[in-house]
């Protein structure tokens, strides 16, 4: 399985360390982070370096089984 978790920045080291410490958080990353620039949305930057809005999945909210 895969967990996302938000924490806050004064801890992300802390959190990140206690994840490694289990076989299966060997690989646990920072892969984002909250700012004030773009309130409400969720940006992405791409290979190229430049930025985009990732939108909502179409249809249903549901969880996705990939």
């Amino acid at each position: 399985g895969i967990l996302i978790a938000f924490v806050a920045q004064t801890v992300a080291e802390s959190a990140l360390e206690a994840l490694r410490g289990h076989p299966l958080g060997r690989d646990a990353r920072m892969v984002g982070r909250v700012v004030d620039t773009h309130p409400g949305m969720v940006v992405t930057r791409t290979g190229l370096g430049s930025s985009r809005i990732v939108d909502l999945l179409p249809g249903a909210q549901l969880p996705r089984i990939c």
